[in-house]
Order: structure tokens, then C-alpha cells, then sequence
């Protein structure tokens, strides 16, 4: 007997590790994406193109009870996030309505991009987010399409994801990366296992009869200077050398907040980087 039906469109490395986790606590999953051979072993397969309007011919036929829209942008310029967040999300509505699908909840998986806020103040789900780069609005006009689907849901904003094969902050600093100190620039992170982990516990949340609010944000406990984590990890890689290019100054900082998604009982596995970087870098040895 499994606890539910569970859809994840876009099943990439998010929803790859979301997916393993479901299985491994008697869900069944289905997983939508382009190329299915690339699926965890126990999903089963989608085979669909997003930005086609016609119905996959393997949708599933019997009652979906959650649906994770966890799709990445294959081109990185508006129309490429116009269709992957809005027009995409389109079709699925209305692939859900085509078969009367009537899903109890859907996550959508937005960005911390859709804040702007650059002065290291906290940040929490009730903060304004007046994103004005065509990222973070069209994400923001995707989270009110699924917002106002019909469907019961809720908007996750997941912060910089890092973890095995998301390693570009160990590749600089083995270069000899330099960060600017003053003023400190903060970042948020949250690891790959630890995105999937909050998607799979608001699941698991709302079948138990939680409340789900409308808002939440993907981080860790954590929120730390980059200074400071290019420092520990120089410490833990044994970098000596200083690259001679001038400091490279990211834009924005702030600090993210995951009370909500705490108080509602997630911890995650990996509080902080050095919990999360110390298990890639026992990965790589």
C-alpha cells in the first residue's frame, strides 16, 4: 500500500533526489522529463517535452494526488524562462485538467532570486520580493500561474544549490578564488539532498493533515559570508596560493530564512557548508 501518487515534472537532479527519497518511504512516482532512461530505478517514466502543448503519450491515467514542478530553464535568456516556468507550467495545468486530475497539492520550485535585497539584512517569506532582472520576474509571474491554478499550493524558493556535480565554489577556490570581505557577502545554500528533503517532508506534511502556508524558503540554518566559507574551504583543500586577479565581488547579500519550514518540524541534513562540503569532499577521496 503506498501513501500516494506523486508527479515530479522536470525529474533532474532535484527531483531525482526528491524521488529516492519518496521511494524509500512507500510513495509511488511518476517522473517527467525529456530523456526517462536518466530516472532513479522505481519511477516511472514520463516521456515528454514541456514546450509542446500536446499531452505526453504516457501521462498517467490514474489519480495524481501531488504534483513537484521542478523544471530547469534550458536556455538562459527571457524566452527560455518564459517557457520552461510559465509556458510549460501551461501544459501541465492543463494536461491535469485534460485527464480530471485533481491533485490534493502542488509544490512549485521558485528561486531566492525573486528577492533582491543586498545589504545582508535577513530575508523571509513575508519580505518584498520585487525581483527587476527577467529571472526573477518570470519566476514570480510563475509562482502566481501556479498559485492561482485551481490547485491547493505552495511556492518553495529554494537558494544557491550546491553538492555532487554542483562543486563551481571548490573549483574556484582550488584556483586560488578571492572574495571581498568588506562588506561581507552574504550567501545562502541549501544542499542538493536537502532541497529534495524539504520538498519530500511538505509532502509528507500535508498527507499527515498539516496546514501547508503558501510561501517557503529552501536554506540551510546557516546563512555565512563568503569570505568565510572560501576560507574554510582553502583550510580543508590545503590552498595556499592567492589567484592574482582582482577580488570578484558577487551582486547582492542576504541572509534567508527557514524558520517557517522549521517550525513546521524540517531540519535539514546539512545545518551549514562545512556539514555539506565536508560530505562532497569525503565523496571525492
Amino acid at each position: 500500500m503506498t501513501k500516494g501518487a506523486v508527479l515530479i515534472v522536470g525529474c533532474g537532479d532535484v527531483g531525482s533526489r526528491l524521488a529516492a527519497q519518496l521511494m524509500d518511504a512507500d510513495w509511488k512516482v511518476y517522473g517527467l522529463r525529456r530523456s526517462v532512461d536518466r530516472l532513479p530505478k522505481g519511477v516511472i517514466g514520463v516521456p515528454a517535452d514541456l514546450f509542446n502543448a500536446q499531452c505526453p503519450a504516457q501521462w498517467p491515467t490514474e489519480q495524481i494526488d501531488y504534483v513537484v514542478y521542478s523544471v530547469a530553464a534550458t536556455e538562459h535568456d527571457e524566452a527560455g524562462y518564459q517557457a520552461a516556468y510559465v509556458q510549460a507550467l501551461t501544459h501541465t495545468l492543463s494536461w491535469l485538467k485534460q485527464h480530471n486530475q485533481h491533485p490534493k497539492h502542488l509544490l512549485f520550485v521558485s528561486s531566492s532570486g525573486v528577492y533582491v535585497q543586498q545589504s545582508g539584512e535577513w530575508v523571509d517569506e513575508n519580505s518584498p520580493a520585487e525581483a527587476t532582472r527577467y529571472s526573477g520576474r518570470i519566476m514570480l509571474d510563475a509562482e502566481q500561474l501556479a498559485l492561482n491554478s485551481g490547485i491547493p499550493a505552495s511556492v518553495v524558493r529554494l537558494t544557491g544549490i550546491y553538492g555532487p556535480g554542483r562543486e563551481w565554489l571548490l573549483g574556484q577556490v582550488r584556483k586560488g578564488y578571492r572574495v571581498e570581505r568588506d562588506p561581507p557577502l552574504y550567501g545562502n545554500r541549501i544542499h542538493a539532498d536537502d532541497a529534495g528533503g524539504l520538498l519530500a517532508f511538505l509532502l509528507e506534511a500535508h498527507r499527515q493533515g498539516k496546514k501547508l502556508d503558501d510561501c517557503y524558503i529552501g536554506v540551510d540554518n546557516e546563512p555565512a559570508p563568503l569570505a568565510d566559507v572560501v576560507d574554510w574551504l582553502r583550510g580543508q583543500l590545503g590552498v595556499t596560493q592567492w589567484s592574482d586577479e582582482a577580488s570578484v565581488r558577487r551582486a547582492g547579500s542576504k541572509r534567508c530564512s527557514n524558520a517557517r519550514a522549521r517550525a513546521l518540524g524540517w531540519e535539514p541534513r546539512y545545518p551549514s557548508y562545512r556539514e555539506g562540503y565536508l560530505a562532497i569532499l569525503a565523496g571525492q577521496s
